[in-house]
C-alpha cells in the first residue's frame, strides 16, 4: 500500500462545540451521563450527572485547557468553567481506531499549553496534524484502523505475558510448582467440606506449645529506627507497627502471636513484640508452617468475639481455651493432616488467583475486539 503523508489543518478535519451549562460539583450524583471536565484524572471524567445539560456524541475528541486530549466512544456532558470542548469530525463517525488515532496525534498539545497559555480552539484551530493519505489524497483511515487493530493485538500479547510471570512468581514464592490438586487432595476437601471421616479431638492451646509468652511494653516514642518487625495488636499490616533497632526479646519464626483481642497472625520470621500481644512456639518445630496456620485458624475462631478493649486477652488467660483439631486414631493432633488441608486450601487460593487474570485478559480482549469489530 503506498501511502502519502500529509498535513491537515485541524479545522479543515474538526468542528468545535462547548457545553451550555456550568455543571458543579453539586450536580454530580452519579445518575445519567458522565462529565468531563478538565485534566488528566481518570482521563477528565469527574463523575455522572442527571442535570439538564448538553449531551455530546460519543466518538469524538476532547481536548481541555492544559492541551490534554481524550478520544470519546461514549455519550458525555461537559463543564463550562474548565475551558474543555469537544472537537467533532466533519467528515463522517470516527471508529474506535481512528478516534484514537487521530487523538493521539494531539497529544502534544499538552506540552504547547498550560495555566499561563491556555488551550482553545480559536488557537489550535490552525495546529497541524499529519496522517497517512492514499495516492488520490484521501486519509488512509483503511490503514489507519489495521494499524491500532495491530498494536492493540500486541497490548493483548503483552498482558498475557505479564500474566504468566506474575503467575510464575507467585508460585515460585509460595513454594508450589502448580495449582492443580490431587486425587487425595480433592477427597481431603471434600472430607472436610461434608465433615466426613475426619475426626476431632480437643486441645487446651497450653497444651500444644511448650513456648506461650507475653510481650514486654515499648512505648512508640521509645522505638528506635530499624529493621527488627515490632509487633502490637491489630490487624493492620498483621500486626506489624514498626520496625525498630531497640534492644528487646527476639521472638523466632515459625510462630503464631495472638493480641489482645484475639487475633492471630503466623510468622515466619523474627519479631519483637509489644505486652499487648502474645507468642506462640514449640522448641522443636516439630509443628509446621501449615500446621500453625491450621490451628491458627481454630485458636481465632475459638476467640472470636470475646475480648476488646475492656476486657482484654492476655497469654495466661488463653492456656486452658479449648479449640478442635483433626485427630489421629491415637487421638494425637494429625499435623500432617492439617499440613495437606491447608496446602491444598493454598492451591485453591492461587486457582482463584488465575482464574481472576483470565478474566481480566478475557474482559481486555472482548473490549479490543469491540473496537475492532
Amino acid at each position: 500500500m503506498d501511502l502519502v503523508d500529509k498535513k491537515f489543518k485541524l479545522s479543515d478535519l474538526f468542528s468545535s462545540e462547548n457545553g451550555n451549562f456550568d455543571i458543579q460539583a453539586k450536580h454530580i450524583n452519579g445518575k445519567g451521563i458522565q462529565v468531563v471536565s478538565s485534566g488528566d484524572t481518570n482521563n477528565g471524567i469527574i463523575g455522572k450527572t442527571d442535570i439538564n445539560a448538553k449531551i455530546f456524541d460519543g466518538h469524538t475528541i476532547t481536548v481541555d485547557m492544559f492541551g490534554n486530549v481524550f478520544y470519546r466512544n461514549k455519550p458525555y456532558k461537559m463543564v463550562t468553567h474548565a475551558r474543555v470542548f469537544c472537537l467533532k469530525y466533519k467528515y463522517n463517525i470516527l471508529t474506535n481506531e481512528t478516534g484514537l488515532y487521530l487523538a493521539s496525534q494531539l497529544f502534544y498539545l499538552k506540552n504547547k499549553y498550560n495555566y499561563s497559555n491556555m488551550a482553545g480552539w480559536n488557537k489550535i484551530k490552525t495546529e497541524k496534524i499529519t496522517l497517512p493519505t492514499h495516492q488520490n489524497g484521501e486519509i488512509a483511515f483503511d490503514y489507519i484502523t489495521e494499524y491500532i487493530k495491530e498494536l492493540e493485538a500486541e497490548r493483548i500479547k503483552e498482558l498475557e505475558a505479564e500474566r504468566i510471570k506474575e503467575l510464575e512468581a507467585y508460585l515460585l514464592a509460595t513454594g508450589l510448582n502448580d495449582y492443580i490438586l490431587t486425587e487425595d487432595e480433592k477427597k481431603l476437601i471434600n472430607d472436610f467440606k461434608n465433615d466426613k471421616t475426619v475426626r476431632w479431638g480437643t486441645f487446651k492451646i497450653g497444651e500444644l506449645f511448650d513456648h506461650i509468652v507475653q510481650g514486654r511494653r515499648l512505648k512508640k516514642d521509645d522505638q528506635l529506627p530499624g529493621e527488627l518487625p515490632f509487633v502490637m495488636s491489630g490487624t493492620t499490616n498483621t500486626g506489624i507497627a514498626n520496625y525498630i533497632s531497640n534492644d528487646v526479646r527476639i521472638f523466632p519464626a515459625n510462630s503464631l502471636t495472638v493480641d489482645i483481642f484475639g487475633s492471630v497472625f503466623y510468622r515466619n520470621y523474627e519479631y519483637g513484640m509489644g505486652d499487648d500481644t502474645g507468642a506462640y512456639w514449640n522448641s522443636d518445630n516439630h509443628i509446621s508452617k501449615y500446621g500453625l496456620l491450621f490451628i491458627g485458624v481454630a485458636i481465632e475462631k475459638s476467640l472470636l468475639g470475646q475480648y476488646n478493649y475492656g476486657y482484654k486477652l492476655r497469654s495466661s488467660k488463653s492456656l486452658d481455651k479449648e479449640i478442635q483439631l483433626p485427630v489421629k486414631s491415637d487421638a494425637k493432633p494429625d499435623f500432617d493432616m492439617m499440613s495437606d488441608y491447608i496446602r491444598a486450601v493454598e492451591k485453591l487460593v492461587i486457582k482463584g488467583v488465575i482464574e481472576w487474570k483470565d478474566k481480566q485478559i478475557a474482559m481486555m480482549t472482548k473490549i479490543v475486539n469491540e473496537h475492532t469489530s
